[in-house]
């Protein structure tokens, strides 16, 4: 779809990628997180499903540096840089962009405000913003009336889940980080929004980290890799066809591995059965011979 262009701070970012190293964290004094090794970069998506439980919300979390959660051990980088010791704001100018399980409500702020307030803090400039959000609004089927509503109050949670997208595209950021965003979306919703982030993935060459239970997701917006976590740890990675595997199989075997490994950092090959490590170029669904769980 045609329409007006913002000026955008991509072209001088080149390749992005957000590195996460032994990361080992918790709240409240428990550890949920039990030595995490993970990375997406920029135009690739990475998928980590889970059982509920399993620590993928958490993992959101500390991303993004939600107070109350610590850290541990290990680190997250982006683009070379520790994240560990910047505020949420700080990670968000740096690149990092988190759309919410459970997007908050924002009374007197309108979704206007806050993208220009947004692309100011970023360095960037604002343009013609009610046209260029009016646009991206038709694109994934937002009604130009919520337009106007103070941020998420009174939606839908699928209105939420088109809010955070159409955040995410006028933002571009470096990596985007979505934590079950297919929760609360119909059918139709779920393939538009899928559609458009995977889109940004050429359009800004945006790294996406895609946190979810289900593949129902993962068919419209098809991941580079997929990830599966259990326990706290990473037990298996590999291509499409992972996903494919679990909509079969559920988690069991995954769920065991995870308990009887936590506190080794290892999953040994064999153990996890057909997750396997090295997904290959983006849309082929192969992934080679592998040690299965080895990040």
């Amino acid at each position: 779809m045609g329409g007006p262009a913002m000026s955008q701070d991509r072209s001088d970012q080149g390749h992005s990628s957000l590195v996460i190293s032994g990361l080992r964290a918790g709240i409240d004094g428990q550890e949920i997180l039990r030595g995490i090794d993970l990375d997406v970069a920029s135009g690739e998506v990475h998928a980590v499903m889970g059982p509920n439980g399993s620590g993928k919300s958490t993992l959101a979390h500390v991303v993004m540096g939600r107070p109350g959660y610590q850290i541990h051990a290990g680190t997250i980088t982006l683009d070379g840089t520790d994240l560990s010791p910047l505020a949420p704001w700080q990670r968000a100018q740096a690149g990092l962009f988190l759309a919410m399980q459970y997007p908050t409500e924002v009374p007197g702020v309108s979704l206007a405000d806050m993208l220009d307030a947004a692309l100011r803090a970023r360095g960037r400039d604002p343009g013609d913003l009610a046209e260029v959000v009016r646009v991206e609004a038709e694109r994934i089927g937002m009604p130009p009336a919520l337009l106007t509503r103070a941020l998420n109050v009174d939606l839908s949670g699928g209105e939420k889940k088109r809010n955070e997208t159409l955040q995410l595209a006028l933002l571009a950021p470096r990596i985007a980080v979505l934590d079950e965003i297919d929760s609360g979306l119909d059918v139709d919703a779920l393939r538009i929004i899928s559609r458009r982030v995977e889109a940004l993935t050429g359009e800004h060459d945006v790294g996406v980290l895609v946190i979810t239970h289900y593949s129902r997701l993962l068919e419209e917006l098809h991941p580079d890799r997929v990830s599966v976590l259990s326990a706290g740890r990473i037990v298996a990675t590999g291509g499409p066809d992972l996903a494919e595997e679990l909509e079969q199989t559920g988690y069991v075997g995954y769920e065991q591995v995870g308990y009887e490994q936590v506190g080794e950092g290892q999953v040994g090959a064999g153990q996890v059965g057909e997750g396997q490590v090295g997904a290959g170029p983006r849309g082929n669904g192969q992934a080679p011979a592998g040690a299965a769980g080895e990040v």
